[in-house]
């Protein structure tokens, strides 16, 4: 199958579309042959949150290997249309560059951006005019729902707020939350699972809501509450172990005092 394929120092975009059409070509890898873009939707999913881990950890050489993997993706999906003759890898190129050239009129035009601010109000009303939106619920139903929850949430809330429906002021917001826990509260008292699921996420989207006036991104927000979970668990874990206590067996008031123990052994 590698027959013709020139061997190189160095490759580039089209080398890479090249080797996946030979990968999907009759001869080529069973596996890679067998693939839809369905079951491959999960791996670009998982290689872009790896990007953003490349990010986080201001690794270069990892982004690079990152983004590659990304880039992949693109190319495998792309291919996949080409073989259906609907779309190539240039085709998805020439889209995007055209997209990029009309979303920025004050570059490649004759409008006038002095700020962000006023690239932002731009692109918002070119994207709402090219993908015919006519009110402000067709840009709220244009969020994926596949997108993580709390960032729908917040994408929502914030066309809701361009629209003019938002609360004056954080405490408005605050207020939300406290009314929205008491309705849980109340549903669970009751024991109405389905009251209970809504409630809930009453109360989240609420919570999202605080996230947004107070200027926290309430993904990050929850990440490093996570992180901060999995490091003091790991601490009680280690005192349980020295002092011979079995978790699983152990009072709550025994694990209580192992987590204040972890929780002051270092300001979170």
């Amino acid at each position: 199958m590698t027959e013709g394929f020139k061997f190189k120092d160095s490759y580039g975009i089209q080398d890479l579309a090249e080797i996946v059409r030979i990968l999907r070509a009759p001869g080529g890898c069973p596996w890679d042959r067998e693939q839809t873009h369905k079951t491959i939707r999960r791996d670009f999913l998982e290689e872009t949150y790896e990007v953003i881990e490349a990010i986080n950890k201001n690794d270069t050489e990892l982004l690079k290997e990152e983004l590659g993997d990304v880039l992949l993706q693109v190319v495998f999906h792309s291919q996949i249309e080409t073989e259906k003759g609907s779309f190539d890898l240039n085709d998805v190129a020439d889209g995007i560059c055209k997209k990029m050239i009309e979303r920025h009129p004050h570059v490649f035009g004759t409008a006038v951006a002095e700020n962000s601010e006023q690239v932002l109000e731009n692109w918002d009303a070119i994207k709402k005019r090219t993908k015919n939106q006519k009110s402000q619920t067709d840009s709220m139903l244009s969020v994926p729902r596949e997108f993580p929850a709390l960032m729908r949430a917040d994408k929502v809330q914030k066309k809701a707020s361009k629209a003019g429906f938002d609360w004056d002021s954080a405490e408005g917001a605050f207020d939300k939350v406290e009314e929205e826990l008491a309705e849980l509260k109340a549903a669970v008292k009751k024991g109405d699972g389905t009251n209970t699921l809504e409630e809930l996420g009453d109360l989240l989207f609420s919570v999202v809501n605080v996230s947004r006036f107070i200027g926290v991104d309430s993904e990050e927000a929850l990440t490093k509450a996570t992180d901060k979970f999995i490091d003091r668990f790991s601490k009680v874990e280690k005192l349980a172990a020295e002092k011979g206590i079995d978790m699983k067996s152990a009072e709550l008031w025994e694990l209580d005092e192992l987590w204040d123990i972890a929780k002051a052994s270092k300001k979170d």
